[in-house]
């Protein structure tokens, strides 16, 4: 008898899920459901991640920990999990499961490739990675510690220590200096800072202007929600949010926008690498009146950077309906006046805060609208997708940081800092009034690329973040000329820009549901379509530019399209979830189809297709829709197929129909039966040339008469173009 689904052995241990209050899974039945909770979407998310370990790439020594929560307007849940593996934190091993809004399983976003499977046993002790680490850390350390974890975001799994040199860097910024060292060999590998930096490593401002003043003395803190007048040096005369303490006492802190505080770093660095609680002094005023406008005022910065707090607060509120960092309501902490001549900015997502530097002597503060919304940005990334700061992944962290800080500065508005595509113009870092990066064209600046390849990865983040700056802007603006610039695309295209709003919505909602920590480049394409479609529909004209985008800058079509509106390359596999190791996610098929049933075996992978084999009469299905192109040369279905059964002869008793079904005609395109059994699977290849330019279901149709068992087993499936 054919076994019921998912009775395997593997267990999934989801024990170290964070789970506020109870509730039952949620019911397979049909029709509306109310709008889960956070705590039941995650609640039910783990059940789904339990029976369905393949959808996950999940072993026996694997657990989960969810860390962020989407629920939609719609009730369609998006839980975001980080992964352990024999209790050991999984670098690039997070996964975000869908499930629609009844709580059933609608498919995974992950990089991880495969179950894994390695000691963890480290040869390399804690101490031995930290001294080694330690060797490449330049500046004054202050702690060091020593993670074990696997890394997977290499083309091998590999135990590491993930070694953390804590201290201030030559520069005077605070520094989290993360190094990997294989806990097997003692090699050290990647390494980066976390503490995020507006100036990349080795970039220097240029002198244009005076140096500021020395520091002066500060004062109390408050309660009652206030405005001011601030006269700023970058952003002009503009109205802040501050705290009224008594009649004649106020403080740049604002309380309507989660209680996010600027105070004077009196020319300090932090340290114990980064600023602690309390650290640095208050700005308080008796006429709520702040700065001159001037350098002279150390409250004239302050204005600068308070803005900045509330300017980007307000986009994200305003436009995407996040409310602070973390979406808690929680306000960050500025710094100004930092260290002495310090020459860069930055966020520190340890301490939750922003410091700026007055600039290099006789250069200009780093207090600009734009730099402010980039580096906060950091502190949303890190809140949502996670992404790592290498590789391509290291990129998109920092092309986030570039769109949205330009999307803040827009929405700002603001008459001192008319918007642009331009990062850092006003701090005017080169000395001659051209900006730090150009998003039309990001290799303006000489080191940046505008086109992804294979080697984009190996790149400072600062510089492969051109890739995701360069589409954005070609999404938003469009290529060739405009007032915001000149932008060529890599395949000669052109380009309709839909404008920043649909532009902004769609990197973000990529961002914060379908990216996940080690997300590559070919991979933001799949999330921007993923999320396009989600808001636009898969026939839009938004996601239509998104494809036309990822192209123009060089990143090819994946499995994931606008439903087939651009041709995929010769080879490409149309079909989703075609092994079925995401289990039942972009399949339809009869109840326990799908499955790791241990009474038969896949040709790959844990999951495969199961049609029939109860011995009783009984028909399965199993579908799926696709578009084929009708640019397509040699449209083709390939699967593998394998038929065990109890039958004798010749006779075919018990069927497998292969079918396409077009509206509704249904065309039979090949039979198997009992008579084709064989030993092990066999590769079926048919034509799809009568289908090309049309969106049709494949469909397989298992039908067992009244006795003696026969068994049709798929796996990985394929429809391609050519």
């Amino acid at each position: 008898m054919k076994r019921p689904l998912l009775s395997g052995s593997l267990t999934l241990a989801v024990s170290s899920l964070v789970i506020a209050g109870a509730g039952a899974p949620a019911s397979a039945a049909p029709g509306p459901q109310p709008k889960a909770s956070h705590s039941q979407a995650v609640q039910d998310a783990a059940a789904q991640v339990t029976a369905h370990p393949g959808a996950v790439k999940a072993g026996a020594h694997d657990a989960f920990r969810a860390t962020n929560v989407q629920v939609d307007a719609d009730g369609t849940r998006h839980v975001h999990f980080d992964r352990t593996y024999q209790g050991l934190p999984v670098r690039g091993g997070d996964v975000v499961v869908h499930s629609a809004p009844d709580g059933r399983l609608d498919s995974a976003d992950l990089t991880l490739a495969a179950p894994l499977s390695l000691s963890v046993t480290p040869s390399v002790t804690d101490q031995q990675a930290i001294a080694k680490a330690a060797e490449l850390f330049r500046g004054t350390r202050s702690s060091s510690t020593a993670t074990l974890k696997v890394d997977v975001t290499g083309a091998t799994p590999r135990l590491v220590w993930e070694v953390t040199v804590n201290g201030t860097a030559p520069d005077q910024s605070p520094s989290h200096f993360h190094v990997l060292v294989d806990a097997k060999t003692g090699a050290t590998g990647e390494s980066w800072d976390s503490f995020s930096a507006f100036l990349p490593e080795g970039v220097q401002q240029k002198k244009t202007k005076a140096a500021p003043t020395a520091p002066v003395a500060p004062a109390a803190l408050a309660a009652v929600a206030a405005t001011g007048t601030g006269k700023g040096y970058q952003v002009g005369n503009v109205s802040v949010s501050t705290t009224q303490n008594s009649a004649t006492s106020y403080t740049l802190k604002d309380s309507a926008r989660g209680n996010g505080e600027t105070r004077d770093a009196q020319n300090q660095t932090a340290t114990n690498d980064s600023p602690p609680a309390g650290w640095g002094v208050a700005f308080n005023d008796a006429d709520n009146t702040w700065g001159d406008n001037t350098l002279s005022d150390r409250a004239t910065v302050a204005v600068d950077a308070h803005y900045g707090i509330q300017a980007t607060w307000d986009f994200y509120k305003n436009v995407l309906g996040r409310t602070g960092i973390k979406n808690d309501g929680v306000g960050a902490r500025s710094f100004v006046h930092y260290g002495t001549n310090y020459g860069n900015a930055g966020w520190d997502d340890a301490s939750f805060a922003m410091i700026y530097g007055d600039g290099a002597v006789g250069s200009k503060p780093f207090t600009e609208i734009d730099v402010a919304g980039h580096e906060m940005s950091h502190g949303v990334t890190a809140a949502t997708a996670g992404l790592v700061y290498s590789g391509d992944a290291g990129g998109l962290n920092e092309a986030t940081s570039d769109i949205m800080g330009t999307m803040v500065e827009f929405n700002a508005n603001s008459p001192a800092d008319a918007p642009d595509y331009l990062i850092g113009e006003k701090i005017d870092i080169n000395g001659n009034g051209t900006p730090l990066r150009w998003m039309d064209d990001p290799s303006k600046d000489g080191k940046s690329v505008k086109c992804w390849t294979t080697s984009t990865k190996n790149l400072n983040p600062h510089y492969s973040s051109g890739v995701g700056n360069h589409f954005f802007y070609l999404l938003a603006a469009g290529s060739g000329q405009s007032q915001w610039g000149n932008s060529p695309t890599c395949d000669g295209s052109s380009v309709a820009g839909i404008g920043n709003d649909a532009s902004t919505k769609i990197w973000y909602r990529a961002l914060s549901v379908y990216m996940t920590s080690n997300t590559d480049y070919p991979g933001a394409r799949t999330a921007t379509i993923k999320a396009a479609k989600d808001l636009y529909g898969a026939g839009s004209t938004q996601c239509a530019a998104v494809e036309k985008a990822w192209g123009a800058v060089s990143v090819a079509p994946t499995a994931t399209t606008c439903g087939g509106t651009t041709p995929p390359p010769s080879g490409t596999n149309l079909l989703l979830n075609p092994g079925f190791e995401s289990g039942t996610a972009s399949w339809t098929s009869s109840t326990g189809v799908i499955t790791t049933d241990t009474g038969q075996t896949p040709r790959n992978g844990s999951y495969y297709a199961w049609l029939d084999g109860y011995g009783t009469a009984h028909t399965d299905t199993l579908s799926q829709s696709v578009s084929i192109p009708a640019t397509a040369t040699a449209p083709k279905l390939t699967f593998w197929n394998k038929i065990t059964t109890a039958e004798t002869g010749t006779t075919a008793y018990d069927t497998l129909k292969v079918q396409v079904v077009n509206g509704t005609t249904t065309t039979t395109l090949a039979t198997y039966s009992n008579a084709d059994a064989a030993s092990g699977y066999v590769l079926r290849t048919l034509d799809l040339s009568a289908f090309k330019g049309k969106t049709v279901t494949i469909k397989f149709t298992g039908t067992e008469d009244s006795s003696l068992q026969t068994s049709f087993l798929i796996d990985d499936t394929s429809v391609t173009a050519g």
